[in-house]
């Protein structure tokens, strides 16, 4: 599908069924997220593949809002390292942009092989520093269940363009 119809597709699934996601679907969401761009290509950055079944007790203290993020047989999890990643002249390290667009890319890529995924920002950075066991200095920044959904989605509620748009004179 072109970019236009991949955008208006893509929704946040809250609803999975339980079959496995193809080795070969994964590897393609994968290598969508490992191409992404980030700030002076230094990917500072670890993607985690975290099976549900037999973790259901970590993904709930990551995320204890209801039961379906165990629904998707995969977690996906991305960490970066404000250190090792560009900064702005200002020293603001850009490591939270670069892992959204990193996440962007696999969800994206996702959505056009037919996954449903959900970005999940609200989760327990404590636990989630546990379930992929960190190194100091490292910081979980997003998560998404990978499957197949087990709904259809809905409409997307969007603010008009004119109403986010300032064109610069």
């Amino acid at each position: 599908m072109d970019f236009q119809e991949l955008s208006r597709a893509r929704y946040s699934c809250r609803r999975y069924r339980s079959e496995p996601v193809e080795e070969e679907k994964l590897a393609r969401v994968l290598e969508a997220a490992r191409l992404a761009p980030t700030a002076c290509n230094l990917q500072a950055f670890k993607l985690y593949v975290i099976p549900t079944v037999g973790h259901e007790d970590d993904v709930r203290r990551l995320y204890d809002h209801g039961d379906w993020l165990t629904q998707a047989p995969l977690l996906i999890g991305i960490a970066g390292n404000p250190a090792a990643n560009w900064k702005r002249l200002d020293g603001h390290s850009y490591v939270d942009v670069d892992c959204a667009i990193v996440m962007d890319h696999l969800i994206l890529q996702a959505a056009d092989l037919g996954l449903g995924t959900c970005w999940i920002g609200a989760f327990d950075a404590a636990a989630a520093r546990r379930l992929l066991e960190l190194p100091a200095g490292w910081e979980p920044v997003a998560f998404t269940p990978l499957g197949y959904p087990a709904d259809a989605g809905r409409a997307k509620a969007r603010k008009p363009l004119d109403e986010i748009l300032v064109r610069m004179q």
